[in-house]
């Protein structure tokens, strides 16, 4: 520390300079309902050419934040953690809940921040990206494990209009054998926008809701239902809320009372959004959640978190939130309200796990069940290479949980007539490509407007776009052992689903910047398609093009990391790492690469997650170096597993020795199997069958 100005200057223990305080600014504010507190601002130097990242959801489709400058206020498509890390391997949060300008140019790195107290910050030095991450969850809370069906396909669209729509779905889904796991149910099942978010099935359509949830279930499938913050003012939430003066007075989404676009202004919804910082509104908007949790619904579709401020005035931030103003706590406002479910429903139950599906996040978000979507994104491809940067930096804010909209919400430029999106071959090949991404996010959800996204939408069985999204479907499922085990240890060991190059390959310079390939888990390099090969990314807004091929082999670079080997997913071809392989490419396929050294379970092809027992995995090994995996198992759906109630299988590679050693079984489950096998395969495809019984055993190969 400077004992002249008190900056701080952090070094790590062998003395190298990480980061430096510059300068800090205080203006206390004297007026308003926040007189007395501070505009606060701390500027920090960094070392030259030393990439950040991080800080949440951004569409500029960057990855490093130098050279950024950024007005951070939660919003649809974009948001903020304060959380950001260095190549360098430091992580700094900057604990402040209101308006924050982030800008980092020529004069430093700086944090403004438009209410405060103090300065509020915490350095963190975990030497990698995995360290920061494990420490930003230390500081913030750790994260539970979802539900194993969320990891299945789940399918949505701006919105199904009756509960007869609903079962028609999955039933279609299931007659045609296409694995589905989750059906979504979007806004309007509450009736006119005056009993926005009722909490309550009245709209005509939806009188038998009772029963079409019992439909779902008794299909093997699962509900997510859509919820907001905001009412409508004759709804019974609002009227309660009301009397207690606990909803703030803004624009918010609906602004009208007619279902109309533009909105008629003349007709004002009078929806208001409450006051999610007060514990008693949590408390009111828990009570009226309840009979819907108490009949089936599976998980909460939280929407506009951020939530919607429509043409905002200052004045309208002086309101009071919580224990300060809503300008004090404006960025927090997602982590208040998912916070109030995820709390009330651990307390009614833990036979069941919280899942939550929110458009917007704060620091801390992570443990409470919840999962990120980036908002309603625009269908293009610009906005698909987006997505990739966009999930890998609001992961090394310490959240895992992040998807899109696959194809991406808004597709009405692809609709040369009403509704044909799905079938303009220029569409379907970017929603082949960004399903293809989507296979590697820890949520694998459909979803969107202007045109319904059902893969009968794409055609039927034998045509290109139809076979390439079933295909993909069918991989996600057989990925699932993987994605759970991988899963448990995002809960047990601070690890994500979504991996930066930088945190496994940090030493490569090349990969500093890279985004439109990354880790998914431990194992796998996912390396999407993001740039269009069959079709123009220009829109032919007039007429879709009619001799597409998407049977042709076409061919793409892609760079595989130094500093290992590579096996390709799909032929087994070796590469060498460090240098740019060109790869025969299909529509129906997404380059993957298996890290050398990898243990990769496949599970078996299912219509749900759950239709199968894992009672004979496919255990693919990649020689060329040592490795292992921890293969975990629990009950599913429940918290159980807080208290041990879950087993692990570890398995070790030996590459010299050319030995599988696969070890005791640790702990137990009701359910779990005791006798089962596992096929091993090498990338030549010689096969060994074992049979397992919980004990150690070894298998020369």
């Amino acid at each position: 520390m400077n004992l002249q100005n008190g900056a701080v200057t952090f070094r790590d223990a062998h003395g190298k300079l990480l980061l430096r305080e510059k300068e800090s600014e205080f203006i206390q504010r004297i007026e308003g309902p926040d007189k007395g507190a501070f505009r606060v601002t701390q500027t920090f130097l960094l070392n030259k050419n030393e990439p950040i990242y991080g800080l949440g959801i951004f569409q500029d489709g960057k990855l490093n934040r130098r050279n950024t400058e950024k007005l951070m206020e939660q919003s649809n498509k974009e948001d903020f953690q304060n959380v950001l890390q260095s190549i360098n391997g430091w992580g700094l949060f900057w604990d402040n809940y209101s308006r924050t300008l982030f800008r980092d140019n020529a004069e430093g790195m700086t944090f403004s921040s438009e209410v405060g107290d103090g300065i509020d910050y915490y350095f963190m030095y975990g030497g990698s990206v995995d360290g920061v991450v494990s420490q930003m969850r230390h500081l913030s809370g750790q994260v539970p494990m979802l539900p194993l069906w969320t990891y299945g396909y789940m399918q949505s669209k701006e919105r199904y209009k009756s509960s007869r729509e609903v079962r028609n779905v999955v039933e279609t889904y299931r007659k045609l054998q296409v694995p589905l796991d989750c059906i979504i149910q979007d806004w309007q099942y509450w009736g006119s926008n005056y009993t926005w978010n009722a909490m309550e099935f009245i709209a005509d359509t939806y009188l038998d809701a009772k029963q079409m949830i019992e439909h779902v279930h008794k299909n093997n499938a699962h509900l997510m239902l859509s919820i907001w913050p905001g009412f409508g003012p004759h709804t019974k939430p609002y009227q309660v809320l009301k009397e207690k003066g606990l909803l703030f007075d803004f624009q918010t989404w609906p602004q009208s009372g007619l279902s109309a676009w533009p909105p008629r202004m003349d007709y004002p919804s009078g929806v208001r959004v409450y006051d999610a910082f007060s514990q008693e509104a949590r408390d009111i908007y828990w009570q009226h959640l309840k009979p819907l949790y108490e009949l089936g619904v599976d998980g909460w579709w939280m929407d506009s978190t951020e939530p919607d401020h429509f043409d905002a005035k200052d004045e309208e931030y002086d309101h009071k939130a919580g224990n300060g103003t809503y300008r004090s706590l404006r960025n927090a406002y997602p982590l208040a309200t998912v916070s109030g479910v995820y709390d009330h429903q651990r307390k009614t139950s833990s036979d069941k796990r919280v899942f939550i599906m929110t458009r917007s996040a704060f620091a801390g978000q992570q443990r409470y069940g919840s999962n990120v979507w980036s908002g309603d994104v625009g269908s293009g491809w610009n906005q698909l290479r987006a997505q990739l940067p966009a999930g890998l930096s609001f992961t090394m804010t310490g959240n895992p949980n992040f998807n899109t909209d696959i194809g991406g919400f808004f597709c009405g430029a692809y609709n040369t007539r009403s509704g044909a999106a799905a079938s303009n071959p220029q569409y379907q090949e970017l929603h082949v490509r960004w399903m293809q991404y989507a296979l590697f996010c820890p949520l694998f959800r459909s979803h969107g407007a202007d045109a319904p996204r059902e893969i009968y939408q794409f055609g039927k069985k034998g045509d290109a776009a139809y076979d390439a999204i079933e295909k993909t479907i069918r991989l996600r499922y057989r990925l699932i052992p993987y994605l759970y085990s991988t899963a448990w240890k995002v809960t047990n060991a601070q690890e994500s689903y979504l991996r930066p190059l930088i945190a496994d390959f940090p030493r490569d310079k090349r990969v500093w910047e890279m985004s439109d390939e990354f880790m998914f888990g431990r194992s796998i390099l996912a390396a999407p398609i993001v740039e269009a090969q069959y079709t123009d990314e220009a829109i032919n807004r007039k007429q879709a093009p009619t001799d597409v091929d998407f049977s042709a082999a076409c061919q793409v670079q892609k760079y595989l990391p130094k500093g290992t080997a590579w096996y390709d997913f799909w032929t087994n071809q070796r590469y060498e790492g460090g240098q740019r392989a060109t790869l025969e490419t299909a529509f129906d396929r997404v380059p993957m690469f298996v890290r050398a050294g990898s243990i990769l379970p496949l599970g078996p092809e299912m219509q749900y997650v759950g239709e199968k027992q894992w009672d004979n995995l496919e255990m693919r090994i990649y020689p060329g170096a040592d490795g292992s995996f921890t293969l975990y198992e629990d009950e599913g759906d429940n918290y159980n597993y807080e208290n041990g109630i879950c087993s692990t299988i570890l398995f070790r590679w030996n590459d010299s020795r050319r030995t599988l050693i696969i070890g005791q079984r640790q702990g137990s489950f009701p359910g779990m199997l005791t006798i089962r096998t596992f096929t091993i395969v090498l990338p030549d495809h010689t096969q060994h069958t074992v049979h397992y019984q919980g004990e150690a055993m070894e298998v020369q190969l």
